[in-house]
């Protein structure tokens, strides 16, 4: 697996970097001993050192875990052991749930555009009318939308540490959005699309 460790404005040493690549190595092929690559981040935020790990652990599969400390060790092994915690926590999901993995997807993901917004009140350069509407796209990429089980959602919604994460229901295939709520829980929204179906085709037959 690849290690990846860089620095935002501070200097990580050779030091540091052989412990990270050497502790997040260790980690992960414990629990993904075909895990693809490992990125980890140090930053400064006044006195405090902050470590971010993203583990791409397999196909869709993404893990990010963050740690803080005055001393850059300490930030990341606090990151490590969260780590740890959350890929232990998905394999003993994927053993209760007697879920056979490998690294590809039961079928094709369905492809999509991810839009980054401006933020403010910026607006479209030239043009009225419509263009007003539109919110200014300051970067797009494109990605997929796994199809996942709500509980499978719901769990890597936690793994990757994300605010919300939009999937295809494999129950029923339809589209559906798990979301970190204000209180701590997580929501879902589950378009009830048959149930309109239904009733569009019981108004057209009255």
């Amino acid at each position: 697996m690849q290690v990846t460790v860089t620095g935002k404005q501070i200097d990580v040493g050779d030091s540091l970097r052989g412990h990270v690549e050497a502790a997040t190595t260790t980690i992960v092929e414990k629990y993904f001993g075909r895990a693809i690559e490992a990125h980890v981040v140090f930053s400064r935020e006044r006195h405090l050192f902050l470590s971010v790990i993203s583990v791409h652990a397999g196909r869709g599969l993404m893990v990010q875990c963050h740690g803080s400390s005055a001393d850059a060790y300490a930030a990341f092994d606090e990151a490590g052991q969260r780590l740890e915690k959350q890929l232990r926590r998905y394999k003993r999901w994927l053993r209760n749930h007697h879920k056979a993995r490998n690294d590809e997807e039961p079928e094709a993901a369905p492809e999509a555009t991810d839009y980054v917004l401006a933020q403010g009140d910026e607006e479209p350069a030239g043009g009225d009318g419509d263009a007003k509407d539109q919110p200014l796209v300051i970067a797009e990429m494109r990605t997929s939308i796994p199809q996942l089980s709500v509980s499978e959602a719901v769990m890597r919604l936690d793994l990757a540490d994300l605010p919300a994460l939009l999937f295809r229901n494999s129950k029923h295939g339809n589209l559906n959005l798990v979301y970190r709520r204000r209180d701590g829980n997580v929501g879902w929204i589950d378009p009830d699309l048959a149930a309109k179906s239904r009733r569009a085709t019981g108004d057209k037959g009255s």
